[in-house]
């Protein structure tokens, strides 16, 4: 006699293997469970999501700092004394660590929405802490080398803070649906409620979010100050090797009004362009000078420092990937150039009608011109037969000597001392230049120029905000935005604000009624109408029928007439009757 037990049958769930598998390697469905998960497992859910969010300040903050890259380079090269383009593994390793941790968000994400218990594979967490302690390493490395960098995204909040907050609306929506699914559960726990006080004080705060923001943008376009003028900063070092005269040439043919550069005092009083306190990086003193390439560049005569080649460092290290935009003829160019005296780019500025920006660099005391290094920069001024009022001085030591050129700090000072010293404008960091200090200046008629400006959206944000100028490494960039990126009046954006608001609480409110009543209908419905009888009416096309399992027992035995089944050909499948089968 064969003795039977119930035959079992399945749907195909290829999307739930597929999540289940993937996430904790449960491909199979005898796997897989629907009980609650573990503190431990929900613990690594929290760091999985504590990881997703790290990732997401870390990608922003490399995102907006797009606009200092070549600042971050110059540092480590400061510290390393090698220069390499440190922002590619950085931008690299970001991109995959943040598409893992993303990915896995969301296979947690679809096990909570489908009722499946979490289960990371081993591998993945692994993989999660991996990525969440390189990402902290990374975090404080750049505190450490860079830590003024983070006023950037205080600075990127006025230009992005709008997009943002629709975009954190979006989401707090849709992870109603999760919160929804878990509160309305007829199981009522203190967490449960927790979880949903907690839901709902984020919700309000996204919501009221916009009357923290300071978006100079969000304006009427008829306020909108001119365009402000483009200073090349060391020319166009993007396109050039810095604070040559190529470089200076390719700003002004990009529409830069005004030149930067650095300036060093030689060791004969020759003042000659160098941003380094040393040769080794933009000259081959290596191959000329190779016992003294650590030396200060002060310390070299002028007759030396022009029998440097300061023009094939740029060819041979690309260091912003443009070399192969050039033409042999613009690379050959490039490759002749010699280090620049501060006469020539004068004589250029004077002839091209433009002005020039100073920053020099005083000598060390123990150099021979450490006391008339700004009478030796007074002569080049006018050597160079360029008017003084167009020439602006940086240095704070020594302007009584100076007065007949435009006086500037990079400092941030009061409007009284500003008055005080006899400084008629401001070169400030954008770290340092809020809108109301710039609004504050511009309204006692002190006029800010505002530096590095490499970015559209920083130049937009800085228009808005009415600054006069900017300096800029990148004046080809900047010569592609005649007018800001995003421009809005404020009724425009109340009224966009306040009905995303809405839509989002309609949504939400929806979202909640309709778990609401498919929970009530789950807990009315009978669990023996959803018996093997609902699958009878499926066709055999339609489901995966496991093997029955025979099991043989002796016929002495005897059989219960409640676990004996009857096969019927017709049909293929097997139903329980009460007390017994029946087909």
């Amino acid at each position: 006699m064969v003795k039977h037990q119930p035959l079992q049958v399945y749907e195909k769930q290829v999307f739930v293997s597929f999540v289940t598998g993937i996430y904790g390697c449960r491909w199979k469905r005898y796997q897989r469970s629907q009980d609650d998960s573990s503190r431990w497992e929900c613990t690594w859910f929290f760091i999985l999501c504590s990881s997703f969010l790290l990732l997401l300040f870390w990608a922003y903050f490399w995102l907006v700092a797009q606009n200092d890259f070549n600042e971050f380079n110059w540092s480590v090269y400061n510290r390393s004394g090698e220069w390499r383009d440190e922002t590619i593994p950085i931008l690299a390793s970001t991109t995959v660590g943040f598409s893992y941790i993303t990915f896995l968000l969301i296979l947690a994400l679809f096990h909570i929405s489908l009722g499946q218990q979490l289960n990371l594979y081993w591998v993945h967490k692994i993989g999660v802490l991996a990525t969440l302690l390189t990402t902290v390493s990374g975090v404080v490395s750049v505190d450490d080398i860079w830590g003024d960098e983070w006023d950037i995204l205080l600075v990127s909040l006025q230009a992005t803070a709008p997009f943002l907050h629709i975009g954190a609306l979006a989401t707090v929506t849709a992870v109603s649906w999760l919160v929804a699914g878990y509160v309305v559960r007829r199981e009522r726990s203190n967490f449960q409620m927790m979880v949903l006080l907690i839901y709902i004080v984020i919700l309000l705060a996204v919501y009221v979010a916009p009357l923290t923001f300071t978006c100079p943008c969000i304006m009427d376009r008829h306020g909108l100050s001119p365009r402000p003028d483009v200073i090349g900063r060391r020319g166009a070092p993007m396109l050039a090797p810095e604070n040559t005269m190529v470089s200076f040439n390719r700003a002004l043919q990009h529409g830069a009004s005004s030149l930067e550069a650095d300036v060093s005092i030689s060791l004969d009083g020759v003042p000659f362009l160098m941003r380094d306190h040393t040769l080794r990086r933009t000259t081959d003193v290596r191959k000329v000078f190779p016992a003294r390439q650590f030396d200060d560049a002060s310390f070299f005569n002028w007759t030396e420092i022009r029998s440097l080649n300061a023009g094939q460092w740029f060819l041979e290290s690309d260091p912003y990937w443009t070399v192969k935009t050039l033409t042999s003829k613009e690379r050959g160019r490039i490759g002749n150039q010699s280090v620049c005296s501060l006469v020539e780019m004068l004589r250029l500025a004077a002839r091209a009608n433009s002005s020039a920006l100073l920053n020099i660099r005083k000598p060390p005391p123990e150099h021979p011109r450490h006391r008339s290094w700004f009478m030796d920069t007074l002569w080049a001024v006018q050597k160079a037969g360029i008017s003084q009022k167009r020439v602006t001085w940086t240095p704070d030591t020594d302007r009584g000597r100076v007065r007949g050129l435009q006086q500037t700090t990079n400092e941030k000072l009061s409007v009284e001392e500003i008055r005080q010293r006899g400084i008629t404008s401001l070169t400030l960091h954008y770290g340092k230049a809020s809108h109301k200090d710039i609004q504050e200046y511009l309204a006692n008629n002190v006029s800010v120029t505002v530096y590095p400006v490499n970015e559209p959206w920083l130049y937009s944000t800085l228009w808005c905000s009415g600054v006069p100028s900017v300096s800029s490494d990148a004046p080809q960039v900047l010569r592609k935005v005649p007018y800001p990126i995003w421009l809005m009046s404020q009724s425009a954006y109340s009224f966009i604000w306040v009905s995303s608001d809405l839509v989002s609480l309609a949504i939400v409110i929806g979202i909640f009624c309709f778990q609401k009543w498919r929970m009530s209908r789950m807990q009315n419905y009978n669990p023996e109408q959803i018996m093997l009888s609902a699958v009878a009416r499926r066709s055999s096309r339609d489901v995966n029928i496991m093997k029955e399992k025979l099991i043989f027992s002796e016929l002495n035995n005897g059989l219960s007439s409640t676990e004996e089944l009857s096969l019927y050909p017709e049909n293929g499948y097997a139903r329980y009757s009460h007390g017994g089968l029946s087909h």
